[in-house]
């Protein structure tokens, strides 16, 4: 699908110079002489290389069309994780490097949406909100008000997040997958 440079935003994926790209940047400039551009910063989703370029207003760029199917995480073995479709019961293993560190947060049964370019799966959506365990945890030091500070603690899947200083090892909270922060207690 066409859309105008000045409509590319953070996070869409274009198509430009055969290759998929993640936008990363968008500045959208107005000069006192000349034309109108967008300055954009971008990825490549295959080669993870980055490219800066110049679009102007009047130009057009394919915008990358993805479909999105969602699917219950099955299991993972030491390359991949594998992940089954609830309506065709279809699996499919996409390789850990595409996924990275959201891997972590992947329970059994877990639903999660994943985008295919191509017949081909190239990123993982997470629900917004996932219930961890803390495995352990700083003790809270003295005098330390709730809103002064947070203390590490690291959870039952491995990763290490800032909590509030009344947390401690065991309890279950709710993290936001988007930046990986504490949202409250259960």
């Amino acid at each position: 699908m066409k859309i105008n440079a000045s409509e590319i935003r953070v996070g869409m994926l274009i198509e430009h110079k055969n290759d998929l790209w993640q936008v990363l940047k968008t500045q959208h400039v107005k000069p006192g002489k000349g034309g109108a551009f967008a300055q954009v910063e971008m990825k490549s989703m295959n080669k993870n290389t980055k490219l800066n370029e110049r679009f102007r207003s009047s130009e057009t760029v394919e915008k990358a069309s993805l479909e999105e199917i969602n699917f219950n995480y099955s299991y993972e073995d030491d390359n991949n994780f594998f992940f089954m479709n609830p309506s065709s019961f279809e699996q499919i293993q996409i390789k850990k490097n595409i996924i990275g560190p959201k891997g972590k947060l992947l329970s059994e049964n877990l639903e999660v949406t994943i985008s295919f370019y191509n017949n081909e799966p190239i990123s993982l959506d997470l629900p917004k909100q996932i219930k961890c365990k803390i495995d352990s945890t700083d003790t809270a030091l003295r005098g330390q008000t709730v809103s002064s500070s947070y203390k590490p603690a690291t959870l039952d899947n491995g990763l290490n997040i800032q909590v509030p200083p009344f947390i401690e090892a065991g309890d279950e909270i709710i993290i936001d997958t988007r930046n990986l922060e504490y949202v409250k207690k259960i």
